[in-house]
């Protein structure tokens, strides 16, 4: 259990997180137990191998949340709510690795097989995919290494062991667990009011005798199309580069290993909303480097706010920042852009394609939401008007400026694992964006910064703009798409406005780092 206050330490996470470090899993779920009590700001509980990443809004404060943790006491090691929830699990014990873990263990398959079933398991955090939870029972004695290389493709449904922890793969992807065994469970279901099976907190056991169900587990094994949803508006005739559906995300499911996406640069998209009467969160289109054209297939009205450059209307130039009547069968032809990365495309009525997790959002990571567009979709809008379109809109607007970026930094968790002289580096280097940025991540070209602490970190949980440092000491900005928790320390947290600068950052921009100034 754990023991004190003394045992948790707090740590800084940016702006609006602190992590909650503890000394074993045990003791997270403990503490995380022993939070139940709700403080109002606080937006929400990220556990994970050793510590518990707070995050809040106002009214909270990072003073506020430091005193909540200091005052919430103590659980005992296991305590859960009374009601969570439970769950059985079909399975069937037919992986190609069982033989092969039981070998490394040095007991029987059949052993390890009744020892995994007879088990009450916990979900202790999740991550890694949406809905994909680690799991962990102190009826099982087990420390199973992971494969030596792992698989490039691990079937939807399997069932697998590493260290400590048994988990069930939502969806088709990579992984370096030891199979043994599969279920048809529905582990993830974006579509669904709780979308996620393996919460954490649940409680988890293996039937090996309902087994026999064959139908694939629920949850979508790639992204939807987002075509043929509402009224007639447009359809794609070039993508360009990259071309999503993005609204404002899907905030506040990190403990359930879905990110918040959403739009990178997200006054850029209230911006074009508001240029043709929607609400702010209306989804859109973020168009990436440009290279777009679509014609329409109704009347209606849109409008660009971002990244800059050439925008035609048939034979005649168009203005950014500007709401432009678009009548049925003229393209519009957004050119490769001068300045800046992504640019926002709003259609009165907002982009109508199907909500998935709460959100319209494309994920490209986790492949939950619509599929990026792609040439021949047909995309319709909605109902997201809410007034008329404003005869003048008075905000300023002008190119991004993308050739030397200035970025405030906040303290990150593990900036004492970095000597002095790394952390004076990343102030005083001008870094530069490499080809490797895009809706996960931005990596960065410049000095290695060395660390005097080398040892492994547990995951934890992560936040968009976190610098997480990487062996090869070059630092990766997270971005909306990024993974929900990570391995590699993070040495600062770039601001909350900074974000939306990031997402104008193309390859070759320079970056400078500053501190953020102190909160008042």
């Amino acid at each position: 259990m754990v023991t004190g206050m003394d045992a948790v330490r707090v740590l800084p996470f940016g702006e609006h997180a602190v992590l909650a470090e503890v000394a074993s899993l045990e003791d997270v779920l403990a503490l995380r137990a022993s939070l139940s009590a709700p403080l109002p700001g606080v937006v929400e509980l990220v556990p994970a191998a050793r510590t518990i990443l707070v995050r809040f809004a106002p009214p909270a404060t990072a003073a506020s949340v430091r005193a909540w943790i200091a005052g919430a006491g103590t659980a005992p090691a296991g305590a859960a709510a009374e009601d969570a929830a439970s769950v059985v699990l079909p399975i069937v014990y037919d992986g190609p690795d069982v033989a092969a873990a039981a070998d490394l263990l040095g007991v029987g398959a059949e052993t390890l097989v009744a020892r995994h079933a007879a088990a009450v398991w916990t979900v202790a955090f999740t991550g890694f995919a949406p809905g994909f939870g680690y799991l962990t029972s102190p009826d099982w004695p087990f420390d199973v290494p992971r494969l030596d290389v792992p698989r490039t493709r691990v079937p939807a449904g399997s069932v697998g062991l590493a260290g400590v922890f048994t988990g069930a793969y939502p969806r088709e992807t990579p992984g370096g667990w030891r199979l043994i065994g599969r279920t048809s469970a529905p582990l993830f279901a974006p579509d669904a009011a709780a979308p996620v099976l393996l919460a954490p907190g649940t409680t988890v056991r293996f039937d090996p005798a309902r087994g026999s169900v064959s139908s694939a587990p629920g949850g979508p094994t790639a992204p939807g199309r987002a075509v043929a949803s509402g009224r007639p508006a447009l359809r794609i005739d070039e993508p360009g580069l990259l071309a999503t559906v993005q609204d404002l995300g899907r905030p506040g499911r990190a403990h359930l290993g879905i990110a918040g996406s959403g739009a990178l640069d997200r006054g850029a998209l209230r911006t074009a909303n508001r240029l043709v009467g929607n609400a702010q969160d209306a989804a859109a289109i973020e168009i990436t480097l440009g290279g777009f054209r679509a014609t329409a297939t109704a009347d209606g009205w849109f409008a660009l706010a971002g990244a800059w450059g050439r925008i035609r209307l048939d034979d005649r130039e168009v203005d950014p920042y500007q709401a432009h009547r678009w009548h049925a069968g003229e393209q519009l032809h957004v050119d490769w852009f001068d300045h800046g990365a992504r640019a926002y495309l709003a259609l009165r009525g907002g982009i109508a394609a199907p909500v998935s997790v709460g959100s319209r959002a494309t994920d490209v990571m986790s492949g939950v939401g619509p599929a990026p567009l792609r040439a021949g979709d047909e995309v319709g809008t909605g109902d997201a008007s809410a007034g008329p379109i404003p005869p003048v809109d008075v905000s300023p607007w002008g190119a991004p400026h993308d050739d030397l970026l200035e970025i405030a930094l906040e303290p990150g968790p593990r900036a004492d694992w970095f000597p002095a002289s790394s952390r004076a580096a990343l102030f005083d280097a001008v870094w530069t964006v490499t080809g490797d940025a895009d809706r996960v991540g931005i990596r960065l070209d410049g000095p290695v910064l060395e660390r005097h602490r080398t040892g492994e970190l547990p995951s934890e949980g992560m936040t968009p703009g976190a610098l997480q440092v990487p062996p090869g000491g070059r630092p990766t900005i997270l971005m909306a798409d990024g993974p929900v928790t990570g391995g590699y320390p993070v040495i600062a947290v770039a601001t909350d406005a900074a974000l939306d600068l990031l997402a104008q950052a193309r390859p070759g921009t320079g970056i400078r780092f500053r501190h953020a100034r102190p909160h008042a």
